[in-house]
């Protein structure tokens, strides 16, 4: 926890929900999350061996500036080839957990005409890739996590859940996760089951709402039960959680993360 942070600041934010914003003025939105109380971010930006355009040192040095916490950062154009250098730039800004956002190098599907996210591939090559990714990591002085979204905790075309192979089937010393609870719950999957299954290994979480329409929605505003979800923190292993919201829908980003935060007060995340 920061010293330096202000009295009240709480949670973090994923800055997947105001990329828009973060690509136009980075300064002037991490300003905003700052001032919307939060004090950890996952960043979401990396391109070319950059952070929202900034050299790893300069993030991290604004971010310090702005006393906002980097936890985790997704990575989703990581390779084979550039994991060890990507590594070294996530390392240099700060980070702890480097975390794989989807099936990576080709491997994550998505059907824009039925909204259906998936996979080419095996869960035993996801599985030796995360694996390999891993042990990079763990080298380079980082956690992996790998991060879902529903597919993983439905069964395959072979009777296979992925996410319980991915569970069985990784050391906890090199892989992790990092539960997005909006995506569970939509998969019909009950994140408490998950935990006192797999206690230990989802060191992250993704805190979204869901809307009557089945939407992402500002924390606190939907039907996701955190509360109960929330009293097993312990048990899942939840070092860090973070708000994200792919979507909003009657508000800008940055005033649904204000209702979020606010959320989060309510529902008892501290």
């Amino acid at each position: 926890m920061l010293t330096s942070c202000a009295p009240g600041k709480s949670g973090g934010l994923a800055l997947y929900t105001v990329r828009d914003a973060m690509n136009e003025d980075a300064r002037g939105t991490l300003k905003q999350v700052a001032d919307a109380g939060y004090k950890n971010i996952e960043a979401a930006g990396y391109v070319d061996g950059k952070f929202y355009n900034m050299d790893p040192a300069d993030f991290k040095a604004m971010l310090n500036e702005l006393k906002l916490k980097p936890v985790s950062t997704h990575q989703g154009t990581v390779t084979m080839e550039n994991a060890d250098a990507m590594m070294a730039d996530v390392k240099e800004a700060g980070f702890e957990y480097f975390v794989i956002p989807v099936p990576p190098m080709g491997m994550f599907t998505f059907d824009q005409a039925t909204m259906t996210l998936g996979m080419n591939g095996t869960v035993e090559e996801l599985a030796e890739i995360l694996t390999t990714l891993g042990t990079k990591a763990e080298a380079n002085g980082l956690k992996l996590l790998y991060h879902n979204h529903d597919f993983e905790y439905k069964k395959n075309e072979d009777g296979i859940t992925p996410i319980d192979y991915l569970l069985e089937n990784t050391d906890p010393k090199f892989v992790n996760f990092q539960m997005d609870l909006y995506w569970v719950t939509k998969a019909g999957a009950d994140p408490v089951a998950y935990f006192e299954k797999y206690p230990g290994r989802f060191k992250e979480w993704h805190v979204k709402d869901m809307d009557e329409q089945g939407r992402f929605a500002p924390v606190g505003t939907g039907s996701v039960d955190f509360k109960r979800i929330l009293t097993e923190k312990e048990m899942s292993g939840m070092k860090y959680y973070f708000v994200e919201q792919d979507q909003t829908f009657n508000m800008e980003p940055l005033e649904a993360i204000k209702v979020s935060h606010k959320g989060l007060e309510e529902i008892g995340f501290k």
